[in-house]
């Protein structure tokens, strides 16, 4: 969409009212004129095509020249034109960091599942977490006009989320990075009573030295999972030990290399809790090239409930985390309207988790 200010503001004539003659009104009390790109562009000291981009949400543009015109359009009150066009598109777009995960492929699902419903297509972009691969789909974003965004990446600086706001686009976020901005709807899942659930599980099969294969530290879900755990085991009078708990990035090398370390302690932990099934996956090979059986030397629990969970040998004991519908949710959102969906002012949604028990966890052995 091409903003396009003449700067003039039309008043319409007033015909001449009978009375007394008045004093024409003073300067003061007249209307302030509204300020034009070209004035904003002068004093940025810029081109009004530059600041024409920044309206309109695109990439090319610098930080810090966008970040110079954004305040300049603060400081004088510009009026962005912000209502949403009359008619639609019939598009939505995802934006996620990768293809080639099981946890990426339930969120296309979710989408394109309630989509197709609303006769609606999906348009999905994989970023790689790489900044030009962004940029580019912000260009195109622009050019097509979707009629909203589901962001599920991990990285998106606060400068390309307002590009996105520009384009005056509903936006969601799909299990949001650190603190979710207020503005902004969300959807995500109980990750803390996840976390909770899955080590009390192990807690009532009897094990007590218990370990983690944790999330990113910058993942608000991985957090809070973390976060879960350290309450399970605190409710249970059983000190968090540090020793026991490896860092990780949700996928399975992380898992295989975290879980090799814990083995090679002097006192292993008889049951790890892993953040993500990919991690889950990563132990039971670890576990494998020790000699050791999931489920009755190890115990393994995971996070997700992918496919892949149920397939394994032995079926994984999981978290289910309703991703296909988070992502569901979030189109709801887009096509729909948060006051519609969300009711009450909210912008934080989250769906319950839940415990599967299946075969890789048993009790402790003497």
């Amino acid at each position: 969409m091409t903003v396009v200010d003449t700067g003039r503001t039309n008043v319409p004539d007033q015909a001449p009212q009978a009375g007394p003659a008045t004093s024409p009104r003073p300067a003061a009390e007249a209307p302030a004129a509204r300020v034009t790109i070209a004035a904003i562009a002068q004093e940025a000291g810029v081109s009004v095509a530059t600041v024409s981009k920044v309206l309109n949400g695109h990439s090319q543009v610098s930080d810090s020249t966008r970040e110079k015109v954004e305040a300049l359009l603060e400081s004088h009150n510009y009026l962005r034109r912000r209502s949403r066009p009359t008619h639609t598109v019939g598009l939505i777009d995802l934006v996620i960091n990768e293809l080639d995960s099981p946890w990426s492929v339930e969120l296309v699902r979710g989408v394109e599942e309630y989509a197709a419903q609303h006769r609606t297509g999906v348009v999905v972009t994989a970023v790689h977490r790489r900044p030009a691969d962004t940029l580019r789909w912000l260009d195109n974003l622009a050019q097509r006009g979707s009629d909203g965004v589901i962001l599920a990446v991990t990285e998106l600086a606060q400068a390309q989320r307002r590009q996105v706001q520009a384009l005056n686009a509903p936006l969601v976020v799909v299990d949001p990075v650190g603190n979710p901005d207020p503005s902004i709807p969300s959807v995500g899942a109980t990750n803390w009573h996840g976390g909770l659930t899955a080590t009390q599980h192990l807690l009532e099969l009897g094990h007590r030295r218990i370990g983690l294969l944790a999330g990113p530290e910058d993942v608000l879900s991985a957090r809070a999972r973390l976060d879960g755990y350290r309450a399970a085991l605190e409710g249970a009078g059983i000190p968090v030990d540090p020793r026991l708990m490896r860092p990780g990035d949700f996928h399975h090398g992380t898992g295989l290399t975290g879980m090799s370390e814990l083995l090679a302690l002097p006192d292993p932990p008889t049951a790890v809790f892993a953040c993500s099934d990919l991690q889950a996956l990563g132990a039971y090979e670890a576990l494998r090239h020790a000699g050791l059986q999931v489920g009755r030397d190890v115990s393994i629990v995971g996070f997700d409930d992918l496919p892949t969970s149920s397939w394994s040998s032995p079926p994984l004991t999981t978290v289910r985390q309703p991703l296909s519908q988070m992502a569901a949710m979030a189109a709801r959102i887009v096509l729909q309207g948060v006051d519609t969906v969300l009711p009450g002012g909210m912008r934080r949604l989250e769906l319950a988790t839940e415990l599967v028990v299946r075969a890789s966890t048993g009790p402790l052995r003497d």
